[in-house]
């Protein structure tokens, strides 16, 4: 294995001339750092770019203009190798407007190889018996300047990437489900972060659905609340406090200071910088006129066949078998959503699994006959 040598880049010029190295490249590593535990607005920190021979830790805080970097991520000529990329993919979308073409997930691989554990660290230390340091994976990576030894720490996260890649693509290809992967990161490669396009907070909190009117305003409230302090802070939600407090406070609704304390949502330190207005801001929903009260907006059950359940338990007691005996987690052949598509549309023929939309295409090809088989000794 080759030694670890990088290049920090923090000019318009040095990012040049790496990006005329990566040009050349059939393949090239990715990851990245980002400051979402520390931050309001989480933002990428440090952009970690690798060959066979070359490492460029690229620092966007330091380069403001990154656009000389869409044409390599958009090449379709060269490979974007990245580890669980779904978070990495939108990041780069979000700061940096980057799509990206051709690319493969180790992470991906792994799980449609039958790897229980795919965390980078698992999948290296199996394929090449080493242990990662990750010692900085909970820092601040937008503080500035960094220390030396969280840039080469960055830098070793691709360092594995190239190879592994290359050991993993022959597994696949040796089973043949390569062309399952790479359907699955074409997939992966459009995936966007959700818009802040201003409905209510609750729509996107575990569990808001099982509230009342009033109790759906008071959760409203205190999620308001948290997001204009962490903003104001620029802190991450979670360290002004947690959904779990959120959950408490609204459910106990307390009206006082002494009602808060009792309801133990907050600890004594959160209670002093915020109890008083979040006290006024359930006051506030406890006010509030009925007319004027929030609605979860439900979506109405479709009536369905009665014999749905029974095609759903014979397609899961197929797919169970079947992803035994290829020795892959069994949501990977189908999930339940798609399960239940295909028992509600019932498709008799091949050519109507076109309508449903929640399969691929792989899928369609590797098990569309057993489908439709079962589906047609269903009544």
């Amino acid at each position: 294995m080759r030694a670890l040598n990088y290049q920090l880049i923090e000019t318009l010029d040095d990012l040049a001339g790496a990006i005329g190295v990566l040009e050349k490249q059939n393949a090239v590593a990715v990851d990245l750092e980002a400051d979402s535990m520390f931050h309001f607005r989480e933002k990428v920190c440090l952009i970690q770019i690798a060959t066979d021979h070359h490492s460029f830790v690229i620092d966007p805080l330091k380069i403001s203009e990154l656009s000389l970097l869409e044409p390599l991520f958009r090449n379709v000529d060269i490979q974007k190798i990245f580890h669980g990329a779904d978070y990495d993919v939108r990041s780069l979308y979000r700061d940096f407007r980057i799509n990206i073409r051709n690319m493969f997930d180790t992470q991906l691989a792994s799980r449609f190889l039958g790897d229980k554990s795919t965390g980078l660290d698992a999948v290296v230390n199996k394929r090449f018996n080493v242990s990662l340091n990750k010692k900085y994976k909970k820092k601040d990576w937008s503080e500035r300047p960094l220390p030396e030894k969280m840039i080469e720490y960055a830098a070793r996260d691709t360092f594995y990437l190239l190879p592994l890649a290359e050991i993993l693509q022959k597994e696949l290809c040796d089973k043949g489900r390569l062309q399952w992967v790479m359907e699955e990161c074409d997939v992966l490669s459009r995936v966007r972060a959700m818009p802040n396009n201003g409905e209510p907070l609750f729509l996107r909190f575990k569990g808001a659905g099982q509230l009342s009117h009033r109790r759906l305003a008071v959760l409203e409230a205190i999620l308001q609340f948290r997001v204009k302090v962490a903003e104001e802070k620029d802190n991450p939600l979670f360290k002004v406090f947690s959904n779990a407090s959120a959950m408490k406070m609204t459910f106990s609704a307390p009206r006082t200071l002494q009602e808060l304390k009792r309801s133990k949502a907050l600890s004594a330190r959160q209670i002093k910088m915020y109890g008083s207005d979040l006290v006024a801001s359930i006051l506030e929903a406890l006010s509030m006129p009925p007319e004027r009260l929030p609605s979860y907006p439900h979506k109405k059950a479709p009536v369905l066949d009665a014999n749905v359940p029974k095609r759903v338990k014979a397609l899961k007691n197929w797919r169970d078998r079947y992803a035994k005996k290829l020795n892959i987690d069994s949501s990977i052949i189908s999930p339940k959503s798609i399960m239940t598509a295909l028992a509600i549309k019932k498709p008799q023929k091949l050519d109507d699994l076109d309508l449903i939309h929640e399969m691929k295409n792989w899928q369609k090809k590797e098990f569309g006959k057993h489908i439709v088989s079962i589906l047609n000794q269903c009544s």
